[in-house]
């Protein structure tokens, strides 16, 4: 389900002038919302020869250190890029606590041809985010694909 933000201060109850707030239903007043929206993670690498398609996190698990290397880079990403790039590709991410962990840099260092460690990445800048604009184009086909009735 795809939903805007829930601001409650928008939230009215239209009656007319002469009934009071303690006469109107509960059912008029009250609101059942879940306390969280679902949500999908995803991963994806981009490089210069295009990018690989999206990695869907399972819906609940925790991306922790050995989540990211068993999973995310040694099953799907790594595979990816070396179907994308072959060999000649050098690998950078950003500063996520499972990026940094010591393991998962070891293991790029000695799974990837070339890799920029954790003390050479720039600071966080949305010209280094372009997984941003790939992630909502594919999420709007996603979503848009059928008519949505809510």
């Amino acid at each position: 389900m795809v939903a805007p933000p829930i601001n409650p201060q928008n939230d009215r109850v239209y009656t007319p002038i002469a009934v009071k707030k303690h006469d109107v239903t509960a059912e008029r007043l009250l609101r059942i919302r879940s306390t969280f929206r679902k949500s999908v993670m995803v991963s994806l690498a981009v490089c210069k020869l295009g990018c690989t398609g999206l990695i869907f996190v399972e819906p609940g698990v925790k991306v922790n250190g050995a989540y990211y290397r068993d999973v995310l880079l040694q099953k799907e990403m790594l595979p990816a890029i070396c179907s994308a790039a072959g060999e000649l590709f050098i690998f950078q991410q950003h500063s996520a606590p499972a990026h940094c962990a010591r393991e998962t840099v070891l293991l790029l260092e000695r799974e990837t041809p070339r890799f920029i460690g954790p003390g050479l990445w720039p600071p966080n800048s949305p010209d280094l985010n372009p997984v941003d604009y790939k992630v909502w184009v594919v999420m709007q086909e996603r979503v848009y694909k059928l008519r949505s009735t809510t």
